[in-house]
């Protein structure tokens, strides 16, 4: 598979109490899988900074990219900025393209406390623009810092995922069967030891009206020769197994 993988740290309590349903692993992971960089780990924190710092800390030592959504807003509990600045031991403080942007932004407004603070990031940082509503995200090293809200957020990741090194695509197809998990396991195991740069993942649905199961089953790779020849393979010995 890939060799340019990323993590997603979610930051926000409203996640994690189901007040809010995430929706942004799904854009940047599809997008990510376009150029050939894997999604490897996902993570859900509280607004806490301690464990912003702890987390933080371990993902950018062990991917390539690590990409933080939430608490960058101009309210109390936003302190997504302030902890991202201690876990680099930068300086937290206005970053004068930031402010110029906002400043024009609300040439007739007061700058206050709350849209001030979202100009404020680690010293160093480079502003990833926001085209919607001006309050930029940012990125230092291989850390970038974005918002919550999805249809910002997504804006937003769309002009930095072309910034960003890139590989061979990552390629999934899929195979339903009516076949269940526990009859496919020993064949799917076999081609995935054949298969090595290929992931074979099976995932089980149920209809509760037809009171019947069926597997997706899903073949992920860079090489297309390589995964339809796989694809191939697999569906002739499902067909024979009884699919």
């Amino acid at each position: 598979m890939s060799k340019l993988n990323a993590s997603i740290l979610i930051i926000g309590n409203e996640i994690l109490s189901g007040r809010t349903q995430d929706i942004n692993i799904q854009y940047i992971a599809k997008k990510l899988n376009k150029i050939g960089i894997q999604l490897s780990e996902v993570r859900v924190i509280p607004d806490k900074e301690n464990k912003i710092i702890k987390n933080l800390n371990e993902l950018r030592k062990n991917y390539r990219y690590v990409f933080t959504t939430g608490g960058i807003g101009p309210t109390h509990d936003d302190i997504t900025s302030i902890s991202v600045s201690k876990a680099f031991k930068r300086k937290y403080e206005i970053n004068n393209e930031a402010y110029k942007l906002l400043k024009k932004y609300y040439i007739n407004k007061k700058l206050n406390q709350g849209r001030l603070k979202m100009t404020k990031m680690p010293r160093g940082a480079k502003l990833i623009k926001n085209p919607l509503t001006i309050a930029p995200g940012f990125y230092i090293n291989n850390v970038y810092v974005l918002p919550g809200v999805p249809i910002i957020m997504q804006k937003m990741f769309d002009s930095l995922v072309k910034t960003l090194n890139s590989s061979k695509p990552i390629i999934s197809r899929n195979i339903n069967t009516n076949l269940y998990e526990s009859t496919i396991a020993k064949t799917l195991t076999k081609f995935q030891k054949k298969y090595k740069s290929c992931e074979i993942g099976s995932y089980p649905h149920f209809d509760t009206k037809k009171k019947a199961g069926n597997v997706n089953v899903v073949i992920t790779g860079t090489n297309k020769s390589t995964l339809e020849k796989a694809i191939k393979e697999i569906r002739i010995a499902l067909k024979k197994i009884g699919n």
